[in-house]
């Protein structure tokens, strides 16, 4: 994710802007956001379980 972070700033900073690599860090980040958030618990889910029961 740093990795696609920085090739997006160095993208934007420099004079020939790239679109398809803008868009590709841009899909590498969402996937690792997507991998960061499947690992981090919710915090509702204390709540959700007792609405269940």
């Amino acid at each position: 994710m740093i990795l696609a972070i920085s090739i997006a700033f160095y993208q934007q900073v420099s004079g020939e802007k790239n679109t398809y690599i803008m868009v590709i860090a841009i899909v590498i980040f969402m996937y690792g956001m997507m991998q960061l958030s499947a690992k981090t618990p919710s915090k509702n889910k204390d709540k959700e379980e007792e609405d269940a029961e």
